[in-house]
């Protein structure tokens, strides 16, 4: 296979919360129908060890779009609540920017969760400097905004041509309310007061559904695509649905996705991502843009174990429905172990990649920067994209002329710190899970022992090593440290 004369279109989907075990094609005994995704998988190259750079989704956002870890910018662990200020610099570039750059046309729809700038009423302050992570938005706070204002630090600032999303997780996080480039469409001007469970309070606009949300963003998407049925000019989609995010219950999904699965309202909700896939899928086809057109398809982090059941304060508060929503892997969500972050990625491009390949390839979706950069045959500057490793030779099923990825940072919800290397994995200061869903853990403690495994032997994360080896403790502690500082280098070291 061979990359073609003229550039490709480039689509980069990421589900919300979607796990290793929700994918057909990554488990076959998935209770969720996932048809489109399997068929891109068919039809391309599946990763089999792909990471997210973080397990909670706006540090993994941060990471996709600058190919950077989050942890190096403000926000050392938790997400943002919504009104945050652009987590992002102006002056940093993005895979957008550096496609723009190359004569790329792109657009950004869905979720954007990486802050965005606010403007007050008249008399009213907000400290907006305060340090991150804040904690959810209260009303009051939320009264001081002045939503008729244009919102500035966002997509379009940032690489991106177009933007139709929100601010925040659409059907969780304040305020409700969809924005077009720097506008919202509609003035969140109504407090939802009765809030979804484990949903927040905050302000809507007066039309906003839940349920409504992803099928507007997956027709926004398919208008984006057809819109450049007449030009030849190469296009970005980034694609962000807010699904399976929690809330997960039925009054969040629409009508046509209740009962798609058997795994309950969370299961279709993934059913409801690769309806959205299978939307994106059929405008390409539909434009003449599929042939020229490389997908991916991943998510942010891993899965939650199921529907979050109200009151209940057992060990496993979850409706499970005999699904594996992270497969085999050890944790979930915001976990350090690895159904926190090893996520199922499958790329598709018609002519190019081989179908039905599969790679054990150790990647991080922070690679997409280099990547793209490869593609296009851009040199990244000595600032940007700093954790990011081209992977186009493996797409292109092609021998590497350089080393490719040894090593990858996870980093939990909480902040702890995790280094693979190779086929060792370790984690530094907890013997938890370093999040907040069960099993439950406070976050790193300074100087206690941490976990090693081998994950070759060990996938499970079942038996700590870290006293029988204080050798590769000390080795991969050290490589840690250097990596923090120089990033490069540490990839060199052995």
């Amino acid at each position: 296979m061979s990359v073609r004369s003229e550039r490709p279109n480039i689509v980069f989907i990421m589900a919300d919360d979607m796990g290793y075990g929700d994918v057909g094609c990554y488990n076959p005994e998935s209770k969720i129908p996932t048809p489109n995704m399997d068929r891109l998988a068919k039809e391309g190259i599946c990763f089999t060890d792909a990471h997210s750079p973080s397990a909670v989704c706006t540090p993994t956002r941060y990471g996709v779009l600058t190919g950077r870890y989050c942890w190096r910018s403000n926000l050392k662990h938790g997400v943002l609540y919504g009104y945050e200020p652009p987590l992002i610099e102006r002056e940093r570039l993005t895979v957008a920017g550096l496609l723009k750059e190359a004569g790329y046309n792109t657009a950004c729809i869905g979720k954007w969760h990486l802050g965005l700038g606010f403007s007050t009423k008249a008399g009213q302050h907000i400290d907006f400097a305060r340090p991150l992570p804040w904690s959810n938005a209260d009303r009051e706070m939320e009264d001081k905004i002045d939503f008729t204002r244009p919102i500035t630090g966002g997509p379009t600032e940032l690489g991106f041509d177009y933007f139709y999303g929100t601010s925040g997780c659409p059907t969780c996080q304040p305020p409700y309310g969809f924005i077009e480039n720097d506008r919202f469409v509609e003035i969140p001007s109504l407090y939802h007061d009765k809030a979804v469970f484990t949903s927040r309070r905050g302000m809507m606009a007066p039309s906003w559904e839940h349920k409504d949300a992803d099928p507007i963003i997956a027709q926004k998407a398919v208008e984006y695509i057809e819109g450049q049925a007449n030009t030849d000019r190469p296009f970005f989609l980034y694609l962000t649905p807010s699904a399976p995010h929690e809330p997960c219950e039925e009054s969040v999904v629409p009508e046509f996705a209740r009962g798609k699965s058997n795994a309950g309202p969370r299961g279709d909700m993934v059913w409801l991502v690769d309806w959205m896939v299978g939307q994106v899928v059929d405008a390409l086809e539909r434009t003449g843009k599929s042939d020229n057109t490389l997908i991916f398809m991943t998510s942010d982090n891993g899965a939650l174990p199921g529907d979050r059941i109200q009151g209940d304060t057992s060990e496993m508060p979850y409706r499970l429905y005999d699904h594996k929503s992270c497969g085999d892997w050890r944790g979930y969500k915001a976990h350090i172990w690895e159904g926190g972050h090893r996520e199922p990625l499958i790329a598709r491009w018609p002519g190019v990649i081989q179908p039905q390949t599969i790679t054990d390839e150790l990647t991080c979706l922070t690679d997409l920067m280099a990547t793209c950069a490869a593609i296009v045959g851009a040199e990244l500057p000595e600032n940007a994209g700093e954790d990011s490793y081209n992977i186009l030779p493996t797409l292109l099923g092609e021998k590497r002329k350089e080393a490719g990825r040894r090593d990858v940072i996870h980093h939990s919800s909480t902040g702890v710190f995790s280094i693979r290397r190779d086929n060792w994995k370790l984690i530094l200061e907890t013997q938890g899970s370093g999040g907040w869903p069960p099993p439950r853990d406070s976050g790193p403690k300074p100087g206690t022992p941490g976990q090693l495994y081998h994950i070759f032997d060990d996938p499970g994360e079942t038996t700590n090593l870290w006293d029988a080896h204080p050798e590769i403790v000390q080795r991969l502690t050290a490589l840690l440290e250097k990596y923090k500082v120089e990033p490069s280098a540490a990839q060199t070291t052995d």
